[in-house]
């Protein structure tokens, strides 16, 4: 069976499938998907980005291919026809296009062109004439081959229940294996047609908007049409004997589709999971701003991988998850809409998108399934001691560093989270809209810097600080908490020490939880600069029992400690009561401090009875009248002592 496409693109980008980890309590792949990525990174690793500089001298503003795959063979012919404005004098174009692949002919207005296509996967094109600065033009490259898988599978041929299916996958540098192009990340195609012939009983799918489907010999034409920026790793294709079903969210302004591409044999399945996309679309529009590519659609294109890829308008999905769904969603915020600048920056795509899934846990279940969420996150985040979220320069042809599920995914949804935190809910979400309509990334590109300065313009905050410890620095803090009782305070010494020497003290928002006798909690946030700072707060409860180091996982850390401070513990050995359980009267007796203050309450927190004491360590007081039991609080010199009693 023979599959005809022609792709007619201003941009062809293609797709990323890096799986989209599950650690929300309702999914359980996230192993699965762990091991597919790894099985894939095994099959390829590039060498290089494939990126040459002399593809900066022109901007590719449009694209055209005409491919035809077949879904039973890894076979691929095609034409491409890229339309391209010089940015200099050009007496040569240069595209990103894989060596494997032959190319046949390159023409230029019916005119053909001398080539020659290196090793280093350079098609290198002599023009007839010096294309001169600020003119557009094009060529037409025809070419045939079988494309080589790299990073997560940049081009794919495979079955489902015996049917065969083809799809592209190109996120990082995957997209020269397929298709000649301008493959960085400086470059957006401006618009981008797609026009896929298919052999009878298959559907073609791709990015924007089916234009038109018309029947052809043995098969049936589908033809694309993107109208938004895109870069080129975003264009992708897929086509298989897909069913065809779609969601609608009507609330909006106008409806938008959200249509719906599956395998037969899964459609029951999808149905059923998939329609949770409309209100997941509502969520995040009111978080992120209006759907950026509502003109056209939005859709999921079922592939054979475990995980998913945002393919523009498109998300090519392994499977159904509420988390993969959302996840590749909101990726049509970050990352398509606003695209990392570098593979450096890849945290602005993957965090943001790992976050957003974490959102949808606290939006549609509840605090205490986000908050489990967090620590799942947390625990695999600092699993090992080192690693930044921002991709050291030398780690970038890494595809394994790139896309760390620990860093780039993880980590960093953390870090935003306690950005969150940082600068409240509703100044976060301001700077976060503020950021993707930001006319300078608004369809283009953005590095860390960008949106550092951004969310300091919006929220009027330095995180100068914060960035380099969470974002730039390496590793995360161990918190140990030393506390002590008196006085109706609670004081309260935080130490830190950190995993890795890049960073000398995280500065952080520390949670921490004080817990009295009766199950009372009074929480509070600490901001410590340094190591050994103390923090002292009046709980309303008479008897602190514990403080708990962030409970509910707010911040990025491990192995904390918190201890009961050995001043303390010397107290409470030193003050004594007798007899307990008692019947008339009890003795307080104190070794080494002088009594000053007796107060007994009930278990409520009602004071009973108070007496103050003068030159003495001992002191005999009748008990209460009625049996059960009381809290004494004993004032010494040098602090409280807290006792239980029970009368008889």
């Amino acid at each position: 069976m023979c599959v005809r496409v022609f792709v007619v693109f201003c941009v062809l980008a293609f797709a990323k499938a890096y799986p989209q980890q599950a650690l929300s309590p309702e999914d359980s792949d996230r192993e699965f998907m762990e091991v597919a990525c790894q099985h894939r990174l095994r099959i390829a690793n590039p060498v290089t980005d494939g990126t040459t500089s002399e593809t900066s001298r022109y901007d590719l503003q449009y694209v055209r291919l005409e491919l035809q795959p077949d879904v039973d063979s890894p076979a691929l012919s095609g034409t491409t026809t890229l339309h391209f404005e010089a940015e200099t004098d050009l007496t040569q174009v240069v595209f990103d296009f894989a060596s494997n692949m032959s190319v046949t002919s390159v023409l230029q207005r019916g005119q053909p062109l001398s080539f020659s296509h290196t090793a280093a996967d350079e098609l290198i094109i002599d023009l007839n004439a010096t294309q001169m600065m600020g003119v557009l033009d094009s060529v037409s490259i025809t070419y045939n081959g079988n494309p080589i898988s790299s990073g997560f599978g940049s081009y794919e041929q495979t079955t489902h229940n015996g049917a065969g299916v083809v799809w592209t996958l190109s996120e990082p540098y995957g997209a020269k294996a397929w298709w000649p192009t301008k493959q960085d990340l400086t470059d957006k195609i401006e618009l981008s047609e797609v026009i896929i012939d298919v052999a009878a009983g298959n559907t073609a799918v791709s990015n924007g908007f089916l234009q038109s489907q018309t029947p052809i010999a043995n098969g049936n034409r589908f033809h694309w049409r993107h109208e938004y920026p895109i870069p080129a790793y975003l264009i992708a294709f897929a086509a298989t004997n897909y069913v065809k079903y779609t969601d609608v969210v009507s609330n909006m302004t106008f409806p938008l589709n959200i249509d719906n591409y599956v395998y037969p044999e899964d459609l029951a399945t999808a149905q059923a999971s998939t329609a949770i996309t409309v209100p997941m679309m509502e969520f995040f529009e009111q978080e992120f701003g209006i759907y950026p590519f509502r003109n056209e659609k939005y859709g999921h294109a079922q592939f054979g991988w475990g995980g998913g890829m945002e393919h523009t308008t498109i998300s090519f999905m392994g499977n159904f998850s509420r988390n993969l769904i959302a996840h590749e969603l909101a990726h049509q915020w970050f990352g398509n809409k606003v695209t990392c600048g570098s593979w450096q920056d890849i945290w602005l795509n993957e965090s943001f998108a790992t976050y957003a899934s974490g959102m949808v846990v606290e939006e549609f279940d509840n605090d205490a399934a986000f908050a489990n969420w967090r620590a799942s996150i947390n625990d695999n985040a600092t699993s090992s001691p080192a690693g930044s979220v921002y991709v050291p320069a030398q780690d970038t042809l890494s595809v394994p560093r790139v896309f760390s599920g620990r860093l780039s995914y993880r980590k960093g949804a953390m870090v935003l989270h306690m950005l969150r935190r940082k600068l409240g809910d509703n100044v976060f979400r301001d700077a976060l809209q503020n950021f993707l309509n930001d006319p300078a990334y608004d369809f283009g590109y953005a590095k860390t810097t960008d949106f550092k300065s951004s969310v300091e313009q919006s929220s009027g905050t330095d995180l100068t600080e914060f960035f380099n410890d969470w974002i730039y620095g390496e590793g995360y803090p161990s918190h140990e908490v030393s506390w002590r009782s008196g006085n109706a305070t609670v004081s309260i010494q935080i130490n830190q020490t950190q995993s890795h020497p890049s960073v000398g003290y995280f500065n952080v928002d520390l949670p921490l939880r004080i817990v009295g006798a009766q199950g009372q909690e009074m929480e509070v946030t600490v901001s410590p600069t340094s190591s050994g700072q103390t923090f002292s707060f009046m709980p309303p409860f008479p008897e602190v029992v514990d403080v708990l180091i962030d409970p509910e996982t707010h911040t990025i850390s491990r192995n904390n400690v918190s201890t009961l401070s050995t001043e303390r513990v010397t107290l409470e050995h030193s003050v004594t009561l007798f007899p307990n359980p008692a019947r008339n009267s009890f003795t307080i007796q104190s070794q080494t401090q002088e009594l000053r203050k007796v107060a007994i309450y009930e278990t409520s927190g009602r004071l009973i009875e108070e007496e103050h004491i003068t030159d003495s360590t001992s002191v005999t007081r009748n008990t209460p009248q009625n049996s059960g039991m009381y809290l004494v609080k004993i004032t010494t010199e040098s602090g409280e002592v807290h006792k239980t009693l029970i009368v008889r």
